[in-house]
């Protein structure tokens, strides 16, 4: 009988950044109140399953999204470096469309290549850790389920990757909204599937915001 084993990669909830800027990996950006409810309505919504397995990124927004989930099962939060968030040369600073760092002829330099992209980790890098943690989670979760808590782009850059789709695309159409579960599943080891869930759909205070660089190396929906 073969055994069927299902690896979550959860997106972190919404961060408290007041300031609007990209965060990255930069410490000391956690969950806002709205982001606490958010890991909050996760955990509850998948606590009853057979999760056996918990990790997350080291940065603190994730960290705190994994809590309650901890909390809920009993499991400790392991910490895998693989799931951080991207590197990206605009950190620190506001990058929306049409203000911030884009009206510094001294940041077009590293605009030049969106396929790799130019701003920061190449994407088939972040695939290559973050399929490394999934594969990780499942070996160690084989018969289960496990949670990882990551970052919206290595997470949609590691769907894209498994999926077999070009990494290039629109940041816009990314399906991978605040807590929402990226699930990988598997059969004896083979991936079988990659379905998508929003347990916190109803949290989130609206779909329609202003395109920005993410955190982590490309255009996003920007939430402060």
């Amino acid at each position: 009988m073969s055994e069927q084993t299902t690896v979550h990669l959860l997106r972190h909830g919404e961060v408290h950044n007041p300031e609007g800027v990209l965060y990255g990996r930069r410490p000391g950006y956690h969950l806002s109140e709205l982001g606490v409810k958010m890991a909050e309505r996760v955990a509850d919504a998948v606590k009853d399953r057979d999760i056996v397995h918990l990790a997350a990124s080291p940065l603190e927004r994730a960290q705190e999204t994994a809590q309650p989930l901890a909390e809920a099962t009993g499991l400790e939060i392991g910490t895998d470096d693989r799931l951080i968030e991207s590197t990206n040369v605009f950190e620190g600073k506001a990058f929306g469309v049409g203000d911030g760092a884009l009206r510094s002829p001294s940041a077009w330099r590293h605009l030049w290549n969106p396929f790799k992209p130019s701003w920061g980790e190449p994407y088939q890098e972040v695939a290559a850790r973050v399929r490394a943690a999934v594969v990780d989670a499942e070996r160690a979760a084989r018969g289960h389920e496990a949670v990882l808590v990551s970052h919206q782009l290595p997470i949609w850059i590691t769907r894209l990757s498994a999926e077999g789709r070009p990494f290039f695309h629109d940041p816009r159409r990314r399906q991978c909204t605040l807590a929402s579960l990226t699930s990988f599943h598997f059969d004896d080891g083979r991936l079988t599937e990659v379905t998508y869930s929003e347990p916190a759909a109803d949290l989130i205070p609206s779909r329609d915001k202003k395109a920005a660089f993410s955190a982590g190396g490309a255009p996003e929906e920007h939430r402060p």
